[in-house]
């Protein structure tokens, strides 16, 4: 696909670097381009229901459901977490990119290998101003987008200004 005359392109790296007084720890991220591989390893939960004269009814308020459908919500933050930071080359220790059961330990293996908590928090929100569209960013690459188009008229060959006045012929008369 283009637009344009230009490809589309998945979005640039963002990064990272929380600082510590001997070095810096550098997290890289990539947006991620959507959930099929999450929705393929976690599936949907159905909550449970009851057949009523109306039909059947689900019940969304089971407490066994909405346990389980936290965990899914969980589970999906998780993947997020995992997966839009994997150019970071982070070796876990606990967490195993390919179990789901795994993933919810990522935050606990994080403060377990000495960030603190502020700063999994910061992580966190790294990840999802990474996979988000902010108002700073459409801001930017409109204004990139205009430099561009001052820069593109700029070289242009034709006149840059409007002409003050024109020339005009005699008034034309009506016939009828």
């Amino acid at each position: 696909m283009k637009i344009n005359g230009t490809p589309v392109t998945p979005p640039t790296e963002g990064l990272l670097v929380l600082p510590r007084s001997d070095k810096e720890f550098v997290f890289r991220s990539k947006p991620l381009p959507d959930f099929d591989k999450f929705n393929a390893l976690v599936p949907l939960p159905e909550p449970p229901g009851v057949l009523t004269k109306d039909g059947w009814v689900p019940d969304v308020k089971d407490k066994n459901y909405v346990q389980v459908i936290t965990n899914y919500h969980l589970q999906r933050n998780a993947f997020l977490v995992i997966h839009t930071l994997e150019p970071s080359n982070i070796e876990w220790d606990k967490v195993d990119i390919n179990n789901p059961k795994t993933w919810n330990g990522w935050e606990k293996e994080m403060r377990d290998a000495g960030f603190t908590q502020p700063e999994v928090n910061c992580i966190f929100q790294f990840v999802i101003e990474t996979n988000s569209l902010s108002e700073e960013k459409l801001r930017v690459a409109r204004e990139s987008f205009l430099r561009g188009q001052v820069a593109a008229q700029a070289k242009s060959s034709g006149p840059q200004t409007e002409q003050a006045t024109t020339q005009s012929g005699e008034p034309v008369t009506a016939s009828a």
